[in-house]
């Protein structure tokens, strides 16, 4: 590899790639850059968001690139999505998109994102077509997609969108909003803005381990209800009316077996309706109303979504 010389000016595109302790891949993801960038069709450089890394990733990075980037440090791991937001904040780009640093998304992908973006759309999303990822990933995919649609919007699609690019007016508004304990991708899809929707294909992932656990997944997916739908207040709601319904049925028919038959024990069918009921709707509707009190408490603090400990500038354009 050698070294270039460039002319310090705005990129056309910033591509984003969050990463936290991806050693094992960095070599192949720098050099996969490296050679996207000999062969590029506009100028872009690369927005590394170091998520509390401990395997020296960042120092990999700062020895061996050789294209235009930017390598952000936060100070330590605060989530994809928060990563993803830093580096939205601090890129210069014309437009900006998000990838993995595991390459399970190619970095072609930006071309046609690219392409149909300066066709005059503000949003372009890249949506899952042909996938090699596991089983479990599948399914869990496949449930939170639904989720989303029926509950949160109704364009989401079915196999879920694996990123997007937007233009500087999606951005603006984008970075003026930084949410905590939200999804990034939501919050853009809810902003509305003309978009459209490319089909893509997402490989295995070659090298390394994902840092996609499942208690990030059951955190997404507790975030993406709490943060955009109001389905979990109404379906306390609607719980409370169906519990309601079955008690007052039962209280009728233990009052019909005790006026015209008389053989019931008396005392335990009313307590085990109170109990069943009393304690059902409680416990559902306090689990519910703690995860918005906690969001409410936690948007109170004004702690900040991410911490940038400090920004490298490497071969500027």
């Amino acid at each position: 590899m050698f070294n270039y010389l460039y002319m310090r000016k705005t990129p056309e595109i910033s591509i984003i790639i969050p990463f936290f302790n991806e050693r094992d891949c960095i070599h192949i993801l720098l050099q996969t850059i490296e050679d996207y960038y000999n062969r590029r069709k506009f100028d872009f450089d690369i927005v590394f968001v170091n998520d509390g890394s401990s395997d020296g990733t960042d120092e990999i990075i700062k020895k061996i690139t050789t294209f235009p980037c930017k390598l952000i440090n936060l100070s330590k791991n605060f989530g994809s999505h928060a990563a993803i937001r830093a580096g939205a904040v601090n890129s210069m780009g014309r437009f900006i998109t998000f990838l993995p640093a595991d390459l399970q998304i190619s970095l072609d992908t930006v071309d046609r994102l690219y392409n149909s973006i300066i066709e005059g759309n503000d949003v372009v999303y890249a949506i899952r077509e042909v996938s090699e990822i596991g089983l479990i990933e599948k399914l869990f995919s496949r449930m939170y997609a639904f989720l989303m649609r029926k509950f949160v919007h109704k364009d989401y699609p079915n196999s879920g969108i694996e990123t997007v690019m937007i233009n500087e007016k999606v951005k603006r508004v984008f970075n003026e909003n930084t949410e905590s304990n939200s999804s990034f991708i939501l919050q853009i899809l809810s902003m509305g803005f003309k978009n459209k929707y490319l089909n893509i294909e997402k490989a295995h992932r070659s090298t390394g381990k994902t840092k996609w656990s499942t208690s990030k997944k059951i955190k997404l997916l507790i975030d993406s209800f709490v943060a955009f739908s109001f389905a979990p207040i109404r379906m306390v709601s609607i719980i409370g009316i169906l519990l309601f319904l079955i008690g007052s049925g039962w209280s009728i028919y233990i009052v019909i077996r005790k006026l015209f038959f008389n053989d019931l024990v008396s005392g335990w069918p009313a307590l085990l309706c109170l109990l069943l009921i009393g304690f059902g709707i409680t416990n559902i509707s306090l689990g519910i109303i703690a995860e918005y009190l906690w969001r409410t408490l936690d948007a109170s603090r004004k702690r900040p979504v991410f911490i940038v400990d400090e920004i490298i500038e490497l071969n500027e354009l």
